[in-house]
């Protein structure tokens, strides 16, 4: 008898709707913790890298002298460092820091992942969050 994988549940954003992409090639890094374009988690993920965002240059700033450099290229992880206007899955729990420091960039719900809401309250995401079809 043939076994089967089990199905796995649909990955959801903190609106409740099935998870969107956040950015992958050829206009942005393939990002996400699994490298698959989303900002998808799980058991492996410990750094719950789930927040759909728009870096810019105070954000990257901040990250990095908060002692999480982003735009500095590691080609030993294949990692080619973020630019302003990157999409990029951050951990939740950096966002904040950042966001707490001041410089906090957009975020696009759609695409950040509900167990974002572990770490950040949805009052403090929807401040920043941006429809990326108004970006153009």
């Amino acid at each position: 008898m043939p076994t089967t994988e089990p199905q796995k549940a649909p990955s959801r954003n903190v609106l409740g709707q099935p998870l969107a992409t956040c950015g992958r090639e050829p206009t942005n890094p393939t990002t996400g913790f699994y490298r698959d374009g989303c900002c998808n988690t799980g058991p492996q993920d410990l750094g719950l890298h789930t927040i759909c965002c728009i870096v810019d240059e105070p954000f990257l700033a901040a990250s990095k002298a908060l002692g999480n450099d982003l735009s500095t290229p590691r080609p030993e992880f294949g990692f080619e460092g973020l630019k302003p206007g990157d999409r990029w899955c951050v951990c939740a729990a950096r966002w904040l820091q950042v966001q707490q420091a001041g410089a906090a960039c957009p975020v696009v719900l759609e695409a950040t992942h509900e167990e974002t809401l572990q770490i950040v309250p949805f009052e403090i995401l929807i401040q920043y969050a941006v429809i990326p079809d108004q970006l153009h």
